[in-house]
Parts: structure tokens; C-alpha cells; sequence
């Protein structure tokens, strides 16, 4: 694994885990840490394969391109990665936002797909 998908993956983690904390009083700061892991991990998968990008939207792009139509990983999470980010875009920017049980739901199961992705970016199957 390379150093920077480490560093990305241990992001991710952290993101996760603050997420978790922060739900319980402060849906619209965790939504946005929720979408924050999911980005990193993207970012490591990526920077895997030595692909670096320095939008949000190459990065959501290039995931989708290299693991969801590829079949690597389940369609499902590219998926999630594009409504973590609009929920992120939601919180950040909206007086008001709105985050549901199903968004609790998602933060939830990022954990899971934090160890999918981390075994699939050391070459684990």
C-alpha cells in the first residue's frame, strides 16, 4: 500500500468516527464528515492506481469510471459517494438542512465500507 493511501484510509477512519460522535447533536456536521470519509477513501483507491485529482468532481468521476463500471466495487457506493456529497453540500450551505434517518442509516454502514475499500486498496479480494 502507498504512503498516501495510508494517510488517506487513516483520514477516512478518523472522519468516520467523528461522524459517529457528532450525530447525536449535530446531524449536519456529521453528514459532512460522513461524506468526507467516503471522498478519502475514494481519493485512496484512486491514488492506488496513481491517479490524483484536484476536484471534488474528478475524484467522484474517476471512482465511478475505475470501481462501480468496472464491477470492483458494488455500484452502490459511487452512488452513495454522489449523495454523501449533496448531503455535504445541503449541510454546509443550507440555514436549515435536513438530515433523515436514512442519512443516519448511510453514516452507519460507512464503517463497513471503510474495511471494503481499505482490503480492496491492499490488493485483497
Amino acid at each position: 500500500m502507498k504512503q498516501v493511501t495510508g494517510a488517506l484510509l487513516d483520514k477516512a477512519h478518523r472522519s468516520i468516527s467523528a461522524a459517529k460522535t457528532l450525530l447525536a447533536t449535530e446531524s449536519e456536521f456529521a453528514a459532512a464528515r460522513a461524506y468526507y470519509a467516503m471522498f478519502y477513501i475514494a481519493e485512496a483507491l484512486l491514488a492506488e492506481r496513481d491517479l490524483r485529482f484536484s476536484k471534488h468532481a474528478g475524484v467522484h468521476s474517476a471512482f465511478g469510471e475505475h470501481f462501480a463500471k468496472t464491477g470492483l466495487l458494488d455500484p452502490k457506493y459511487h452512488r452513495w459517494l454522489l449523495t454523501a456529497f449533496n448531503k455535504r453540500i445541503q449541510a454546509d450551505y443550507t440555514v436549515e438542512a435536513e438530515i433523515t434517518a436514512e442519512d443516519a442509516r448511510v453514516l452507519r454502514t460507512g464503517g463497513g465500507v471503510c474495511g471494503n475499500c481499505a482490503r480492496l486498496s491492499c490488493g485483497e479480494t
